[in-house]
């Protein structure tokens, strides 16, 4: 019954915003801001009745009547409101698009860090459905919080793109994100933060089998960040570039690795692990081994060579005596025939 009759105030409402928009003879402005308000008070009274969709529409036209009005503080504030609707109507879509406008409106207002929150909000919404559209937020926000010069902001934006981009498996562009966020944590004065982001760079260039590119990002912001962090990164370096398999799995199960972000904890499954000499040496010899062949020959029974070739190997090794024997023997059958 509550439902109802919240439903049949806020229609009421909407009604009452419509006759303050139209003009008359003797009106010839429409009254936004009080169709504003009214509008307002109509999406609360749908949002208590369970009825989004038309809250969601109301807090639209509250928006526009706003903007009428240059207030653009009020206008983004709407359009915010309206992002928690679509978040319960699963419309992520929708969230991505209403976020970018309310985000003009708040620069707009002149208010970048309500801007950068709302579009990371946003962003943080929709990042399981519509990654892409997330990455995109992510990095609005921190081209929003650089125009006002605060790269600390910045590196916080810069860091949930990069696990977004491991997560995706685009760790070249993760790589990239992730140098622009070690950029920022020097620009902004906190050196010490870039030890933790130079791991996780060196990890993506070992997943990419790209060995010389993780010693060059070592040697470019290894002068920053902990001598701890540093040593982690070296060690895995020192690792695959000696191509010891045994010592590249005891670096990617150091225990800083281990209590990095899922996404770099979970990257170490990804790294091919490098080939050790011996196993270099057993791919280079040839794949016929011969003797295995000889071993494989079945063994033949002196027995069968008996019975098989027993007269044939006799003939080559009889006794003198009996073949001269032998050999009478035949000439005397001879004779006897000719008699």
């Amino acid at each position: 019954m509550t439902s109802s009759k919240k439903s049949a105030e806020g229609t009421d409402l909407v009604q009452q915003a419509e006759k303050y928009l139209k003009t008359s003879l003797l009106k010839w402005k429409p009254d936004y801001e009080l169709a504003a308000d009214s509008y307002n008070k109509a999406a609360t009274c749908f949002k208590t009745a369970k009825e989004l969709q038309k809250a969601k529409d109301c807090l639209y036209k509250a928006s526009d009547c706003y903007k009428q009005t240059k207030a653009y503080f009020s206008a983004a504030k709407s359009l915010d409101q309206a992002i928690l609707l679509l978040k319960e109507l699963q419309d992520w879509k929708e969230i991505s698009t209403i976020a970018h406008k309310a985000c003009q409106l708040f620069q707009e207002h002149g208010s970048p860090d309500t801007a950068a929150l709302l579009l990371d909000k946003s962003a943080k919404m929709i990042e399981p459905h519509l990654p892409e559209d997330a990455l995109v937020l992510y990095k609005r926000a921190m081209e929003v919080v650089m125009v006002e010069d605060r790269p600390r902001q910045a590196s916080e934006f810069a860091s949930r793109a990069g696990r977004l981009l491991v997560r995706l498996g685009r760790y070249e562009d993760a790589i990239n994100m992730l140098s622009k966020e070690m950029n920022y944590h020097i620009a902004g004065e906190n050196p010490a933060a870039v030890g933790r982001v130079l791991v996780a760079v060196v990890m993506l260039h070992l997943a990419r089998e790209d060995i010389i590119a993780a010693g060059k990002a070592i040697q470019e912001w290894g002068g920053n960040g902990q001598q701890e962090e540093l040593q982690v990164a070296m060690n895995l370096h020192h690792a695959f570039d000696s191509e010891d398999a045994q010592a590249a799995e005891r670096a990617l199960a150091d225990p800083f690795i281990r209590h990095m972000d899922v996404e770099y904890a979970k990257l170490t499954r990804s790294v091919p692990l490098p080939k050790g000499l011996s196993e270099l040496e057993n791919a280079a010899r040839p794949k016929t081994n011969l003797e295995s062949l000889v071993d494989d020959i079945p063994a033949i029974d002196d027995d069968d060579i008996e019975n098989e070739y027993g007269g044939v190997a006799r003939s080559y090794h009889k006794d003198p005596e009996a073949e001269s024997k032998e050999m009478k023997n035949d000439v005397d059958l001879e004779e006897g025939g000719l008699c």
